[in-house]
């Protein structure tokens, strides 16, 4: 197998650890714009397999002539690269997953889908955590279920010690947080697409120690476009953000402010998003390297099969960043799409064009995946009969 990687950061790192994992990995590409940050990344890998290459992810020319002859990339750069690099892949012939973040983009992407289909190449974007597990999880959630009133997904990255001034720490791009805490949540209601403004409706969730009692609110992109492929089939669905009690009030401040706002302003001489400027105040106040991290995801399905109530749970707890140890962020980020990338190198995902994970990936394997990287995903399912008893 030959694999590349696009983006030599911390979930770029991640997924390269895991490839280099696989004793059928023959060659392994990391290329980034940084060349001292890809150095210091070949080294901290220390694998023969390993080449690196300083490139700009936005030239696209130039990453279609460095993708020739590779048979998978990932991208673990910001979302907003995604559709050039899809591009650029299916120019070079080279299937292709990212960790994604943007439903926008999403669906630019799925506009290459005859484009993909004629190279040959198979592209599944919007993988990671969520949307990614989480999507892939929610498929078996309603597996067999024959009228699903439920599908709810929770998910949150948090530091172990939460501290100010948000009660937050960083764990991936700033921009990509930013934007999750923008814009609207696109759900389900009585069967139907609806969009429900970001940072609202607000519910307590308890997860066992160390995280214990949170709240989470709708943000965007979670769950990329399933809704609009269980439109008709799920009564009720969405996604919403976990954090601890007190963060929100805070970001709702920001976003009622125009702190969250892509459009603008002018400032005496210059003329600047406020976002930008919200993610260089905040970026260097929430990085907090030193700080262990948990994740917690839950998957809920509720509904009816051969005349009897079916409620089905998957749960996912894990930490990291402790002692030097990658952040359960960067695992849990980084592992799900390298597993991907693997099925593709594989031949294990036969289907080419522009496709979606919860579609072409089976949770069995993907938990498999993570149990042998220590991962545990555990399953809860509660089945009875109509009228009781």
């Amino acid at each position: 197998m030959r694999i590349a990687v696009l983006g030599a950061g911390r979930q770029g790192f991640a997924c390269a650890l895991d490839l280099l994992r696989e004793a059928d990995l023959e060659r392994l590409l990391l290329l980034d714009n940084d060349p001292r940050g890809l150095e210091a990344a070949k080294e901290a890998l220390a694998d023969p397999r390993v080449t690196t290459a300083p490139l700009d992810a936005a030239r696209e020319e130039d990453l279609v002539k460095a993708l020739e002859g590779w048979q998978v990339v990932v991208s673990a750069v910001p979302y907003f690269l995604n559709t050039g690099i899809t591009r650029a892949a299916v120019k070079a012939g080279c299937s292709m997953t990212d960790m994604g973040g943007n439903t926008d983009v999403v669906f630019q992407q799925r506009s290459l889908d005859e484009e993909a289909r004629r190279a040959g190449v198979t592209i599944v974007p919007d993988l990671g955590l969520a949307p990614g597990l989480g999507n892939i999880l929610a498929a078996a959630a309603i597996e067999g279920i024959e009228e699903v009133d439920d599908l709810r997904i929770r998910c949150g990255g948090l530091p172990l010690d939460p501290g100010p001034p948000l009660g937050y720490a960083l764990f991936f791009s700033i921009h990509g947080l930013l934007n999750e805490y923008s814009g609207e949540s696109v759900c389900l209601r009585e069967g139907r697409i609806a969009r429900v403004a970001t940072l609202t409706e607000p519910e307590w969730i308890e997860f066992p120690e160390p995280v214990g009692l949170c709240r989470a609110v709708h943000t965007s992109g979670g769950i990329s476009t399933l809704p609009w492929a269980l439109e008709g089939r799920v009564r009720h669905l969405d996604y919403k953000t976990v954090r601890y009690p007190g963060h929100w009030p805070r970001i709702r401040f920001l976003k009622e402010i125009g702190l969250l706002e892509t459009q603008p302003i002018r400032v005496g001489r210059a003329s600047l998003p406020p976002r930008d400027v919200a993610a260089a105040l905040l970026g260097p106040m929430l990085e907090r390297p030193e700080t262990p991290d948990v994740i917690v995801l839950r998957v809920r399905s509720r509904g009816r099969a051969r005349g009897e109530e079916v409620t089905r749970q998957y749960d996912l707890l894990e930490t990291g960043g402790e002692n030097g140890a990658l952040t359960a962020m960067m695992k849990l980020t980084a592992y799900p799409t390298a597993a991907v990338a693997l099925q593709l190198a594989r031949g294990k995902l036969i289907r080419h064009g522009v496709l979606a994970a919860e579609d072409e990936v089976d949770a069995g394997a993907m938990i498999a995946h993570l149990r042998s990287r220590g991962i545990e995903v555990a399953l809860t399912e509660t089945i009875r009969r109509r009228g009781g008893g």
